[in-house]
């Protein structure tokens, strides 16, 4: 018999071949197939040969300490989270040598989080001799070095910014801000924004790019009656290469205009909105400007294009309001929408007990007064206006009082535990404070202002369940955690006697705010 082949024989006679050739081992001499033509075994194989040579087994991360993101180089900083797959698939991106072999398995090692190591245990195959395929695993440990990215590194210098949204508007008060504040979180409108600044008659959006501007100047188009203008001024420019750096700042006016204001309408402008009266009350503010006559219940509604050809301001604001007391109400009939005209009999609150003056007016707010309430209204027997359009008017046929709107009596108990409460956006209002408003008596009555127009914005909410269609709502908490309802027993004021008729918000309308952000995650 051969030393390579033996041959026995079955119960019937026939050969059988037993086993194959075999060889051994040059390095460790085991028994293995000689058919393969290999001279070393595939243990030895694997303790020779090194699949893994010319892979490093450290390499360096950048990591911005002040965003917390991680370069990908060349220029692109991202966000990644510690053994998340962005940040696996990064590491494996900044090991050099990994294309010569098959990657066949890569997992985190875990590391204390403040040692700025990651280590990742790899798994390739590789081929080590002719037809031979051998595995490997290996670690790599990456080295976290601090730096700074080129943003970071911008917010502390003078060109922070690259675009700027100017929003101004003219009128004594921020009503009309403080809408446009709840729209803009609403929509998130202000996601790309650098910082929020806080100016003389309105706010200022800072942007690192100029499409991130032009963004917001499309939202406050679609929201509110602007007009906007763009300057340009150059930053740096490059005379070999032919570039230039600018900075973009877009100038933004709001119509002059608020809910609730008095207005005189020019003479053509009130041709053109269907021979509407000009003598008329500012009704609504959306993308356009609507106005109601109160003696008809005629609307128009004036675009911002149409308003910008010849502006005008208003004669009287809601600053001026006084207040009356409901005599009589006789309906008359007519009916637009929620608005019922009707003949009216009011006092002047400050009257009452006083003389038996008593106005005669028509009003189209018949719908919601009754004999008994009070209301808010403007005025105008007695006042004087600074308006070539007024005095165009026949005043003698002009009323004596136009109403506004319905009064309510609120406790101080109302203001201080309401079930509800408003997000606001983090703007810098206090550098205005210490650097421009230098007398502490201003400052101080700058501050009682503003916080008187944040409670009259709460309530005109509490009135108007159109309006609250338009922003978003959210149930408040107390410090315990638990909503104010649950607390209000604990700050009723014993001598606070005023009978509180006020409209209040349904829990229904309202939104939890941890419900959201686990929405938005």
């Amino acid at each position: 018999m051969s030393n390579y082949t033996q041959l026995n024989m079955d119960d019937h006679g026939h050969n059988h071949q037993q086993g194959q050739a075999t060889v051994l081992c040059c390095n460790c001499g085991v028994p293995m197939d000689g058919s393969s033509g290999l001279v070393m075994c595939y243990d030895c194989i694997k303790l020779t040969v090194d699949i893994t040579e010319g892979i490093p087994r450290e390499a360096n991360l950048s990591f911005c300490r002040n965003c917390e993101r991680f370069l990908q180089p060349p220029q692109q900083w991202i966000r990644a989270e510690l053994e998340s797959r962005e940040l696996l698939a990064l590491c494996l991106r900044r090991l050099k040598g990994l294309n010569k072999v098959r990657l066949i398995d890569a997992s985190f090692i875990w590391t204390e989080p403040h040692s700025r190591r990651i280590r990742v245990k790899l798994t390739v195959q590789g081929e080590a001799l002719t037809n031979t395929i051998v595995q490997q695993s290996f670690e790599v440990e990456y080295v976290v070095v601090a730096m700074q990215c080129p943003d970071c590194a911008k917010s502390y210098t003078t060109n922070t910014w690259r675009a700027a949204v100017q929003i101004r508007q003219k009128v004594p008060h921020k009503r009309t801000f403080l809408y446009l504040e709840q729209l803009i979180l609403k929509h998130n409108a202000h996601m790309d924004t650098i910082s929020i600044k806080e100016a003389k008659d309105g706010l200022d959006f800072y942007y690192a790019q100029k499409n991130h501007a032009v963004k917001m100047i499309d939202f406050l188009n679609s929201v509110v009656p602007v007009k906007s203008k763009r300057s340009e001024e150059l930053i740096s420019s490059d005379i070999h290469s032919g570039t230039a750096q600018y900075k973009f700042t877009f100038s933004v006016e709001i119509v002059p205009i608020c809910k609730d204001d008095l207005v005189v309408l020019p003479k053509k402008l009130a041709h053109q909105l269907g021979n509407i009266s000009r003598y008329v009350l500012c009704s609504k503010i959306s993308n356009t400007v609507q106005f109601i006559d109160p003696q008809t219940l005629k609307i128009a509604d004036v675009s911002s294009q149409v308003f910008w050809r010849s502006p005008f301001a208003a004669l009287a604001d809601a600053t001026q309001l006084t207040e009356f007391i409901v005599l009589d109400v006789e309906p008359t009939g007519e009916r637009r929408g929620r608005w019922l005209l009707a003949d009216v009999t009011i006092a002047r609150a400050c009257d009452m007990g006083v003389n038996d003056n008593e106005y005669y007016v028509r009003s189209h707010l018949g719908g919601i007064l009754h004999p008994g309430d009070s209301c808010l209204g403007y005025y105008t027997s007695n006042a004087n206006f600074n308006s070539d359009l007024y005095d165009q008017l026949d005043v003698d046929n002009l009323p004596d009082v136009t109403l506004v709107k319905k009064h309510y009596q609120r406790s101080n108990k109302r203001s201080k535990s309401r079930a509800w409460k408003l997000k606001r956006m983090a703007n810098e209002h206090k550098d205005l404070v210490a650097s421009d408003i230098i007398d502490s008596r201003q400052a101080k009555q700058e501050a009682e202002r503003a916080e008187r127009d944040y409670e009259l914005f709460l309530q005109e909410l509490e009135e108007d369940p159109e309006l609250r269609q338009t922003i978003n709502l959210y149930k408040a908490e107390n410090d315990n955690g638990h909503g104010v309802e649950d607390s209000e027993d604990d700050i009723v004021d014993e001598n606070d006697d005023v009978d509180d008729d006020a409209p209040q918000i349904d829990i229904d309308e309202l939104l939890d705010e941890l419900d959201e952000m686990n929405l938005g995650e």
